[in-house]
């Protein structure tokens, strides 16, 4: 699903209190917000431009969704504009919440 129009953009320094995005509380809004473009079909942008994350915020964003909706949620998430440090948060993240999410689902 590469077409642009079947695409929702999400900037979250537009979103967030400043440069930093640390709490998880700041990540929920964002996630209610991802899980209802999701929910249309649509792929869903995240945007790191200017902005920097914890890893409890990756946690509430991105590791709730692995938990709600399983990995294959992640195909039609693009984490985009991630410096190294937030694209290792988000990959640690990632893989420790796919891990539990097929623990919890094994036969």
């Amino acid at each position: 699903m590469n077409n642009t129009a079947h695409r929702t953009h999400l900037t979250l320094s537009t979103r967030a209190k400043g440069r930093l995005a640390a709490v998880r509380s700041a990540a929920l809004p964002v996630r209610e917000e991802a899980e209802g473009v999701l929910a249309q079909g649509r792929e869903v942008v995240l945007d790191f431009a200017a902005i920097e994350v914890t890893q409890s915020f990756i946690d509430e964003l991105v590791g709730a969704l692995i938990l709600r909706h399983g990995p294959a949620i992640l195909e039609r998430v693009v984490f985009k504009n991630c410096s190294d440090d937030t694209r290792a948060i988000i990959e640690f993240v990632a893989t420790d919440r796919c891990d539990q999410w097929s623990r919890s689902h094994a036969h």
